[in-house]
């Protein structure tokens, strides 16, 4: 072990850590926008007490992804000097508009939004939140469009006399085909997760709180979030067929390790499960569907999709002698746990919506069980899916400019990473069990009375109240 594996895992475990937090926020934000939609426009007091009730569940994770997300941006300088070094003149405009113009937006008008009820005029309240909810969508934009460079590289050039990629054309990094169609894939798997805790916390009160006064307005959060999931799943399907495409393209090596497909072959057949040889340099055993992947890769059932073997040598040729394989069990499972979690939050969401049909009452301990594990599926497939793309980029961190293991810094030492990977791993459990208490606890409370309150009109006459923190 030496720095640079330690620094690998560092860079992995908290990066993974955090996105589990942003795909949340990202989803909820949105969802908590349409349900005080609803309420403002409908007047009906179930929907501003589930804005209330997720909007909560929403500050939580929002502020969680905040503290977690600080340290992503202190890892390059810390454990990654050389590849800042290489890049920080392309990763700079992009990562310096999300913090200066999505993040400040998304951080003010939360800010806003928590103090404004009450206070703010109900079209200026309704107005920040969805405010909010762009910033955070933003956000994710501009930072997708910096990882696509990693992915591929594109309006840029290799200074000489530096060593460093320069940026030569803004709009070409923010209009890269990788982060074009990333984009929409990461907001429906965002939408899957948000979705799911929607449904799922709604079906707990419902099976759970059997008779309540507010049984309506759960009946209809698990609804509501089962269609969320239905249709993000449609879209995770149809956004991930296009980006299979992309990928075959510009990153063959991540396809082919996807399935595991080590020879060229026209048509190709889809991996169901297969088993490679110890040294992962050919297949042993495979079920397979034929032509799927030749579609997934080219749209031609026809369509030939090179293999690992073929491609290891075109770039031993290209780059130079080494190794350009990723390591393949990681790549193949990774990619295939991301498909059947997310398939598995779809199923469940049918089976709720079927068991609520004509206006039935789920109660089956089975299917509180099924929809208590729907956030985590979704999570774990957007996890999942993350370690795919990087690790299926292996060995490049810039692919076809640089390679991960030149992009380290050279002054840390194995201890110092050692150091700091121990002592984030403690603070990240720490925040771990904060914020599972925190949800959980919240989670069950229910929705909040919202009898007595009484939101002002667009022409208040309360300025001399003091402002008020609504949760």
């Amino acid at each position: 072990m030496d720095a640079l594996d330690v620094a690998r895992w560092q860079f992995g475990v908290t990066t993974v850590y955090h996105f589990l937090f942003v795909p949340l926020t990202i989803g909820l934000s949105v969802l908590v926008a349409i349900l005080q939609t609803m309420w403002h426009r409908t007047g009906n007091e179930r929907y501003l007490k589930l804005t209330k009730f997720y909007g909560k569940l929403f500050l939580i994770n929002f502020a969680m992804g905040v503290v977690t997300g600080i340290v992503q941006e202190f890892q390059f300088g810390m454990n990654w000097s050389d590849y800042s070094r290489f890049v920080g003149d392309v990763f700079g405009a992009p990562l310096a508009i999300e913090a200066l113009v999505a993040f400040f937006l998304e951080s003010t008008f939360i800010g806003l939004w928590i103090f404004g009820w009450d206070r703010l005029p109900k079209r200026a309240h309704l107005a920040s939140i969805w405010a909010a909810a762009i910033g955070t969508n933003l956000s994710a934009y501009f930072i997708l469009a910096a990882n696509s460079f990693m992915q591929n590289p594109v309006g840029y050039r290799i200074n000489a006399d530096t060593g460093r990629a320069e940026l030569t054309d803004f709009p070409a990094v923010l209009t890269n085909k990788v982060a074009l169609i990333t984009f929409p894939h990461t907001l429906a798997g965002s939408f899957l997760v948000a979705g799911s805790l929607v449904t799922a916390v709604g079906l707990w009160h419902v099976i759970r709180n059997r008779g309540s006064a507010d049984t309506g307005a759960y009946r209809f959060a698990t609804k509501f979030g089962s269609w969320v999931v239905l249709v993000a799943s449609a879209a995770v399907l149809f956004t991930g067929d296009i980006q299979g495409k992309i990928m075959t393209d510009v990153q063959p090596m991540k396809m082919a390790a996807a399935e595991g497909l080590y020879t060229t072959e026209s048509p190709a057949s889809f991996s169901v499960l297969t088993v490679g040889s110890l040294d992962g340099s050919r297949e042993v055993f495979a079920i397979k569907i034929p032509y799927l992947l030749s579609y997934l890769g080219t749209g031609d059932p026809n369509g030939t999709v090179h293999g690992i073997n073929d491609l290891q040598a075109q770039y031993a040729t290209q780059y130079g002698a080494g190794s350009y394989t990723p390591i393949i069990p990681v790549t193949y499972w990774s990619f295939h746990f991301m498909i059947a979690f997310g398939m598995a939050a779809g199923a469940i969401a049918l089976l709720v919506l079927w068991s609520q049909r004509k206006g039935r009452t789920p109660s089956s301990k089975w299917l509180l069980r099924a929809g208590l594990a729907m956030p985590v599926l979704p999570l774990l497939a957007n996890s999942f899916g993350w370690i795919f793309t990087e690790m299926g980029r292996q060995p490049w961190i810039v692919f076809g400019e640089m390679l991960t293991r030149n992009g380290v810094s050279r002054s840390v030492s194995l201890a110092e990473v050692l150091t700091s990977f121990a002592a984030f791993t403690l603070i990240y459990a720490t925040l771990a069990v904060i914020e599972v208490k925190l949800l959980l606890r919240y989670a069950k409370a229910g929705v909040p009375d919202v009898s007595e309150e009484h939101p002002i009109d667009d022409t208040p006459d309360d300025a001399e109240r003091p402002l008020a923190f609504a949760y």
